[in-house]
């Protein structure tokens, strides 16, 4: 049973109690600026000093919200008040309890079925800061039958967008908080219909694993990978709000980089070809060919070592024994070269003691340091250069063909080459899926570092070279994978879960399904899934759960936009922000189109901000969409976006992705017929 009518006794007690938290959490940071970093030397007063600064910076209030926004009190009469961080008075005692805390989870999980032990869940309603009104569910209410919806909880959902993505604390559902409270070592695959909140769960995961297993994550770090830069912006404001601000951000280009620069762009069909994880044997191979045989690069194919008046020999057998054994044991390039001098003069060591001698630690590190094993070591697994080598594998049919034997086909061999090889590695343009080559190269000469977690968005869009780019960053950690089948747009996007989580060396990962929808209304998911059965067959259909069904406008215009602007116009004369989808090639005409109204281009340079204020207005290339979410969306010539695909049934996706960005209300213009696919069913 829900209490709906709020009592002002009531509300200006947990206002009162809002204000002593505020004052809490300013004596709070204000004892924390004041302490002093003594660590014992300028190395650790540094370390502490920077400790102290994220410290303070995750004590910042932010007015415009609440501290807590619920509240449960318990069968043992104890009382929580449920916010964003924790707060404490002067003695130490909560005044506020972090949603993530253990204590808290029954506010997102308890039920009248399963009540965990909560009599009463309050929910508070929140205008700038100040606490406007408050619902109660008493769940240990003797009456059966299931509670209205909170309407509280409904209002929160559905208001109004207002610049970036903004975090979901007080509206997690108990499908969501089961996935965010997943634990550290476990790898979670989330498929995600739109609107279901994939992105929010894997970023609220993240901010759950740091305050779960701060030490650790502090140590080797949390990455959250999105599909662009657009989008990265969208979110970077959800985990600072809720005190995470060491959380790393980037594409997976941005991941690949390093110092490659790409200049360069691929044909689909090679970078299909280049993100076939194949790819990945013939890399391993060209590395494996730089090992030589003693036979053709020693003298007499033997290393000869002397010391003093005495020289001992190790053939050519003994030393391809010892380079099979460095290279079966799966150490990299580099690694297996750093352990070969120790290797050979072991070698020459059995010998001496055979010979009578007791040669000790220091002859031994005599022997790896002369002059005769350097010379061998550099001839036998000579240093390789990424760059150098890759550029060879691309240049040199020979060479490729020895690397690709029995794994690419001719035609896929001439496919990869180079038509016109730069002379050097450095005159190269590397492509972005070159990039992603020139990272596993670097892996397999020395070890990508892992980080102890890994949220990777939109991974329903990466290649198996670009996954296997990203399960080298988490190796040793665990990943959140979240995505849509349904919304795979690249011409290399995946078919299954099992495939993605195979790749990123997560076979065992969980698997969840999100088909509840919080953000997309039910008149625009309706519209919007007509089609799904075009684009992903084997899904089921996504179904909206708010209150609201939302606006949907299909409009046939004479004229294209003239209409789009007027729509545009109309949109924008109503609260929340307004994102005008169009074709990549059609940004130019758009801009033109809405020369009368604010506006910023996504991923444009100009800046995204008039006055101060978030410009309202966005016109975003489609290619940019995916992602993100606006009040309301105005799609201009759905055809066209098709059209822009390379095939029809990426061309649908594409499409399928813009027309559920909207929160409120989506208007679609055409001059061109509609896709049959949109046709109402039958």
């Amino acid at each position: 049973m829900l209490t709906t009518t709020p009592t002002p006794d009531v509300l200006t007690a947990e206002q009162h109690h809002l204000d002593r938290a505020r004052a809490e959490l300013a004596r709070m940071r204000e004892h924390t600026l004041s302490l002093v970093p003594d660590g014992g030397d300028a190395i650790a007063d540094e370390a502490l000093a920077w400790a102290l600064h994220r410290r303070a910076a995750g004590l910042l209030d932010d007015p415009h919200t609440t501290l807590f926004f619920g509240r449960t009190d318990t069968t043992g009469g104890e009382s929580f008040h449920i916010g964003r961080r924790h707060v404490t008075d002067a003695a130490g005692d909560p005044v506020v309890v972090d949603w993530r805390a253990d204590v808290s989870r029954a506010f997102y999980r308890a039920s009248r079925t399963d009540p965990q032990g909560v009599v009463l869940r309050r929910r508070f309603g929140v205008e700038r800061g100040r606490l406007t009104a408050y619902e109660d569910e008493h769940l240990g209410d003797p009456r059966q039958g299931e509670d209205a919806p909170s309407r509280i909880l409904a209002r929160e959902i559905e208001r109004p967008r207002s610049g970036p993505m903004r975090d979901i604390v007080a509206t997690i559902q108990p499908e969501q908080d089961v996935l965010v409270r997943a634990g550290l070592t476990t790898s979670v695959c989330v498929q995600g219909a739109p609107g279901t909140g994939k992105t929010a769960v894997g970023l609220h995961r993240a901010a759950w694993l740091l305050y779960a297993h701060r030490d650790r994550l502090t140590r080797q770090g949390v990455l959250v990978i999105g599909p662009n830069r657009a989008f990265l912006g969208h979110i970077s404001a959800v985990l600072p709000a809720l005190g995470e601000v060491q959380v790393r951000h980037t594409t997976v280009d941005g991941l690949v980089a390093g110092g490659t620069r790409v200049r360069g762009s691929d044909p689909v069909p090679v970078a299909v070809l280049k993100g076939d994880a194949r790819l990945a044997q013939v890399l391993r191979r060209a590395v494996a060919s730089a090992v030589r045989d003693p036979a053709e690069v020693l003298e007499g194919g033997a290393l000869v070592v002397t010391r003093g008046s005495r020289r001992w020999r190790v053939p050519a057998h003994e030393l391809r024994e010892v380079l099979a054994e460095l290279g079966g044991r799966g150490v990299r390039h580099e690694a297996a070269r750093a352990l070969l001098p120790h290797r050979l003069a072991h070698a020459v060591l059995l010998r001496m003691e055979a010979a009578g001698d007791s040669p000790d630690d220091r002859v031994a590190d005599a022997v790896a340091r002369s002059a005769e094993v350097r010379r061998a070591v550099r001839a036998l697994w000579p240093p390789l250069d990424a760059a150098k080598l890759l550029h060879r594998l691309l240049s040199d049919a020979g060479f490729l063909a020895a690397c690709a034997e029995g794994v690419l086909g001719a035609g896929e061999q001439e496919l990869l080459r180079w038509p016109r090889p730069p002379r050097t590695a450095g005159a190269a343009r590397w492509s972005p899926a070159d990039a992603v080559l020139l990272d596993e190269l670097a892996d397999l000469l020395q070890r990508t570092p892992s980080v102890a977690h890994v949220v990777l968005d939109e991974a329903q869009d990466l290649s198996p070279m670009q996954l296997r780019a990203v399960a080298r960053r988490c190796s040793t950690g665990s990943v959140t994978v979240l995505g849509d089948i349904a919304q795979g747009t690249t011409p290399w996007s995946a078919r299954d879960w099992v495939e993605v989580l195979g790749h990123l060396g997560k076979p065992d990962g969980r698997l969840e399904v999100l088909d509840r929808g919080f953000r997309v209304p039910a008149a625009v998911l309706d519209y919007a899934t007509r089609l799904l059965p075009h684009v992903a067959p084997g899904l089921g259909r996504p179904r909206s759960v708010r209150e609201d069904a939302g606006s949907l406008e299909v409009l046939a215009a004479a004229e294209l936009w003239p209409a789009v602007a007027a729509a545009v116009g109309r949109a924008a004369a109503q609260e929340g922000t307004v994102g005008v989808v169009v074709a990549d090639a059609a940004v130019d005409e758009a801009v033109r189109a809405l020369a009368g109204t604010p506006h910023v281009v996504l991923g444009a340079s100009a800046d995204e901000e008039e006055g101060g204020e978030p410009v309202r207005v966005r016109v975003v290339p489609a290619s940019l969409a995916k992602g993100l979410e606006f009040d309301r969306v105005v799609v201009a010539e759905p055809a066209d976006l098709v059209d822009a695909e390379p095939d029809g049934r990426t061309g649908l996706r594409r499409l399928y992705v813009v027309l559920t960005r909207a929160v409120s209300g989506l208007v679609v213009v055409h001059a061109r017929p509609l896709p049959a696919e949109l046709a109402a069913p039958a």
